[in-house]
């Protein structure tokens, strides 16, 4: 069938173009039964370009006010107000506080706040730099907002500042009502077609057969496409509402501010005009504000301006805006405006209401479903045709052409209503929202294992990953890291936390240990700050944390230490440089370079080293050896190393005090941090191998650490490659298309070399490529590979905001976890194909051929309703929420080119198909004689026989669906209440219809004979379905040796149950 669909229906999962979006929606043509229900969660075009629209107009506005600001600034600065703020301009001050005022509330007033929402809202959004000027900087702007720049906003004065500047929150789309979904149900074209059926037939009907007779037919279709649409409504509702949590989900983010004078972790929207923020790489700028003091901060404005070239922020450029990226540096940040009064906040509005690209399955599932729609279209049409002609025939015959009756009018008009009801069951609207409820229920589930789902396609996708490239370090690790080893002065020593206090070898002179706490508690981006309790914390990475933590164990007093040396200028660690150097001044009125990082790196920047006596000597070869050794051996204990280094410089070398020197480091010492492997990773690995998963490790560890580690897991093992980030990005294209299937192991990697991987695995090999990321430099990967997976904990907003699926314990088995309920999601949704288009043959074949054999269909509008009823809304939801089980990751992901609708799928709804055919068809034509029938009644019987029998058999093939391929069908069948609930509700529902609503649906009561046949008959397909099973399927001759269909071959023997 997949031959016949149209390619506008086969889209890439990442980087589509709206053109291709718009194709394959105007494929799928008129023959959409409600486009409001199928195009729900699909993307809003219109609503995306307005937010285009909305960003050009935005960008242009920036643009304009940056140039405004820039040329202010070189005006005011070459007019003499490039001083702080001169005395001469004290009346202009005094009438720019006046005006800044103008009109604030009462309440704002007394609340010691002196300046208008909307005017602070406007110095930075327009750049205004002479108006934050006039009010005397940072300083002055925090005084009108009655705050301390130290200590922060009083928790107290939270809620009056969100009454005068609103809160941190942007307006969103009030959420559908129940209602809601029940009249978009209705929406459906067959279903207003057939209500009006009902209303001519009720409005026939009174007057010719009178009350309440007349109105059965008419009533019996209302009442059954109420029940629909009730349904419908329920599911489709239930589902938005697990979209709306995990939505929610998505966007908790938090930020370190200072508030009462600590330094604490909060929800951005919990955030205030007033708050002191910190910001570090990584870090989304989650509101407007003015710049208090950093280093080296780089802010990327591109989401707002479309610029790719980053920013530098310091005090003469101080505006930051909601919305932008921290790039590199950290900075303390004063709130000014929140919410809607942002540019971002106004943007995100219409930005989310642009929606989501559909998956690729639910596209390919439109096309299956526009192709099914044509071919039941067709056979509703001829079932029509078929019917209208034999009336019309057998009325010439009978020579009554010129007499018309109400009867031939209602004939008429149920023979019309049997068409369309046709097309209800033959139009499968269900297919591709099936995928949606497959992946919400999915989601649903991982959301409660730690993994947010951030895209609908990255579930689905990664069920075909083929490989994984994982991070190390709190991945793989634990991320709960301490230093147990040190290397100082010539000599390795074991560190010892038991005792609450540690020391260097005796023989260590005091100055070594002053200089090794300077350069623990100053060149770090953490802090060590007292809670409420007055107990120490430290907040920062946990690299930093262990170092930190180790330097109090020494007995060091992190405070003082930051006290005694004024920090004139940080390069922050980031994964490109894997180093971080500080410039300060200590107390003697020199300067001092301290530098930590990659221990080859900082030791190639060192040319002497510190004695055991204090003393600076010369670093000899020799030396140079023993370092080398030391720290290869602390690799092979799966250490983390880290070298510490520092360089004194006379105040008179300093050529630019804005850089930090890059050579003539004295080393200090090595610090070998320990970070143990998860518990469970090494099962997740081996899992993953079973499943046909290639596990590569990428990291900027030392190789020796990073191949300790990767044995410990399972990933590397004998014949394995492992390779030095430097090295890999020497090669050639060719060579890493040859190597990359044997390399499991790439230490010392930067961003740049994993984005080269993922980008050769996918282009080259043809990999399904699975990428974890933490930093902000590891965005690119993130985006380029077929799944980003970021760090819930350890991760970067940037990195978040580029990944699909957000790992929230940073646990590798997690990332497993995905694979999994991926691999479920495309089998649940092949399962409930099979059952559909099973039903779909067999009703559109019985009605069509019943027709042009007899004149008359066997199922009616009303049972046909019945029927779509079963095989859309209820299996969708029996069979698409289906739990993964563990066979799943025992057999080889489905390669993208592979089918869908699978030959073996084929053989089971063939086979399913012609059996029930076989028996409804006799059933149809010889059912009075065989069932021994006589009486008035005896068709009516027959036809709520065939009905019921229909049903069951739909009752038993779906139980048969549950497994494609094994014969045991009943496997862990008692675990899944959804699944067992509606089986039984349909069976209650099916007695109730034939028992007691025969009047409305056309049908008489059944014998407990008929009853037990009509079972009997249903219950055949279970032993049939296994026969059928062992019929072998050949491959298709494109299908790869070791992935065929997604299915592991038919076990012969014991096995075989």
């Amino acid at each position: 069938m997949e031959k016949f669909i149209p390619a506008e229906f086969d889209l890439p999962p990442k980087g589509r173009s709206e053109e291709a979006i718009r194709r394959w929606r105007e494929a799928v043509g008129k023959l959409v039964k409600n486009r409001q229900r199928r195009f729900r969660y699909a993307a809003d075009l219109e609503k995306r370009s307005e937010a285009k629209e909305q960003m050009r107009r935005l960008r242009e506005s920036i643009r304009v006010c940056f140039v405004a600001y820039t040329a202010a600034l070189r005006f005011l600065d070459v007019g003499g107000l490039g001083k702080k703020f001169p005395d001469s301009n004290e009346h202009s001050e005094e009438d720019t506080g006046m005006d800044v005022q103008n009109g604030l509330e009462e309440e704002a007033k007394r609340a010691g706040l002196r300046i208008h929402p909307d005017k602070l809202a406007s110095i930075v959004s327009s750049y205004d730099i002479k108006t934050l000027r006039k009010l005397k900087g940072v300083d002055g702007l925090a005084e009108k907002l009655n705050v301390s720049l130290d200590k922060g906003v009083n928790s107290n004065e939270i809620t009056t500042r969100q009454n005068i500047y609103g809160a941190n929150r942007y307006t969103e789309k009030p959420p559908k009502s129940f209602w809601r979904f029940v009249w978009e149900a209705f929406q459906d074209l067959t279903l207003i077609i057939l209500t009006f059926c009902a209303v001519v037939s009720i409005a026939v009907g009174l007057p010719t057969e009178g009350f309440p007779e007349g109105m059965f037919d008419g009533l019996g279709i209302i009442l059954s496409i109420f029940l629909v649409v009730m349904v419908t409504a329920t599911s489709d509702y239930k589902q938005s509402l697990q979209f709306r949590e995990l939505d929610k989900e998505k966007k908790k983010i938090s930020v370190q501010v200072i508030r009462d004078g600590m330094r604490q972790k909060i929800s951005i929207y919990d955030l205030v005009v007033g708050d002191i923020v910190h910001l570090s790489i990584g870090d989304q700028v989650p509101t407007d504000g003015i710049f208090i003091s950093g280093y080296n901060l780089l802010i990327d404005q591109s989401s707002l301006t479309g610029e790719s070239v980053p920013i530098n922020i310091y005090d003469k450029r101080p505006f930051l805006l909601a919305g932008t990226k921290v790039q590199d540096g950290s900075a303390k940040m004063l709130v000014t405006t929140v919410g809607m009064r942002t540019e971002w906040g106004k943007l995100m509005e219409t930005l989310s209401e642009g929606g989501e690209d559909e998956t690729p399955l639910q596209v390919k599932l439109n096309g299956v479903a526009t192709i099914i729609g044509k071919i039941g279209l067709l056979f509703a049409i001829l079932t029509f045709l078929v019917l209208l002609i034999r009336f019309l025939v057998e009325k010439g015959l009978r020579h009554e052409f010129t007499k018309w009756s109400s009867d031939d009018a209602l004939l008429l008009l149920d023979y019309f209503a049997t068409a369309v009801t046709i097309i209800v069951v033959a139009v499968p609207e269900g297919l591709p929202l099936a995928v949606t409820l497959s992946l919400a229920f999915a989601m649903k589930k991982l959301m409660k294992d730690k993994a947010l789902v951030r895209h609908l396609s990255a579930c689905e996708t990664m069920g075909s990953a083929t490989c994984i490239c994982t991070d190390k370090t709190g991945t793989l690790t634990t991320n709960h890291m301490v230093v147990e080893k040190i290397w100082a002065c010539g000599k390795a020593k074991r560190v010892d936390s038991s005792k609450g206090k540690d020391t260097l070898d005796d023989d260590v002179s005091e100055h070594v240990s002053s200089v090794l706490l300077q350069a623990i508690f100053n060149n770090t981006g953490s802090e060590v700050v007292k809670n409420k309790d007055g107990k120490l914390s430290i907040l920062g990475t946990p690299t930093e944390t262990a170092i930190l933590e180790y330097g109090l164990l020494l007995g060091g007093d992190y405070n003082e230490q930051r006290k005694t040396c004024k920090i004139l200028k940080v390069e922050p660690f980031n994964s490109e440089k894997k180093k971080m150097s500080v410039l300060v001044a200590p107390p003697d009125g020199n300067v001092r370079a301290f530098c930590k990082g990659a221990s080859e790196i900082i030791l190639k920047m060192c040319d002497t080293i510190i004695n055991a006596s204090g003393e600076t000597v010369p670093l000899s070869e020799e030396q140079v050896g023993d370092v080398t050794d030391a720290i290869n051996g602390f690799a092979c204990d799966a250490l983390r190393t880290l070298c510490l280094a520092f360089k004194d410089i006379d105040n008179g070398d300093i050529v630019d005090k804005d850089k930090i020197p890059e050579s003539g480091y004295t080393l200090i010492g090595i610090v070998g941090i320990k970070d143990p492997v998860r518990p469970g990773v090494r099962e997740a690995v081996k899992t993953c191998l079973a499943a046909g998963i290639t596990v590569r490790m990428v990291t900027g560890d030392n190789i020796n650490t990073a191949k300790a580690i990767a044995k410990e897991c399972g990933i590397l093992t004998d014949g394995d490659l492992a390779i030095e980030g430097p090295e890999f990005r020497t090669k050639s294209q060719q060579e890493m298309s040859q190597l990359i299937p044997k390399l499991k192991v790439m230490a010392r990697s930067s961003p740049t070399d994993k984005h080269v991987l993922v980008k050769t695995s996918r282009s080259v090999l043809k990999e399904v490529v699975a990428v974890t990321g933490d930093g902000t430099n590891d965005a690119p990967a993130l985006h380029e590979a077929d799944i980003g997976l970021a760090m819930g904990i350890a991760g970067t907003e940037v990195a978040k905001e580029s990944a699909d699926v957000i790992v929230l314990d940073d646990n590798f088995a997690t990332i497993v976890n995905v694979a999994k309920w991926g691999r479920s999601v495309y089998i649940n949704i092949q399962k409930f194909v099979q059952f559909q288009l099973t039903v779909n043959i067999v009703a559109l074949m019985i009605n069509f051929i019943s027709a042009c054999a007899s004149g008359s269909a066997p199922l009616t509008a009303v049972q046909l309703l019945w029927v779509n009823l079963i095989m859309d809304t209820l299996g969708a939801l029996a069979l698409a929420t289906e739990p993964p089980h563990e066979g799943l990751m025992q057999r080889p992901p489905v390669a993208r080119t592979e089918s869908f609708i699978t030959r073996t799928m084929w053989r089971n709804i063939i086979g399913q198909s012609v059996y029930q055919l076989a028996v409804l068809l006799v059933l149809n034509f010889l059912g009075e004689q065989l069932l021994e029938l006589s009486g008035s009644d005896a068709k009516m019987v027959k036809n709520t026989f065939i009905f019921n029998t229909f049903v069951f058999c739909q009752v038993f093939n779906e139980i048969n669906s549950r497994d494609i391929e094994k014969i045991n069908i009943f496997r862990g069948i008692l675990g899944n209440w959804v699944f067992n609930g509606i089986i039984f509700a349909t069976v209650v529902f099916q007695v109730v219809i034939i028992e007691f609503l025969g009047t409305f649906a056309s049908t008489v009561p059944l014998s407990w004979q008929l009853w037990l046949l009509s079972v009997a008959l249903g219950a055949v397909s279970l032993p049939l379905a296994v026969v059928i099973k062992c019929i072998p399927v050949t491959r298709r001759p494109d299908a790869s040796k070791n992935r065929g269909d997604g299915y592991e071959p038919l076990p012969s023997g014991p096995d075989a149950a």
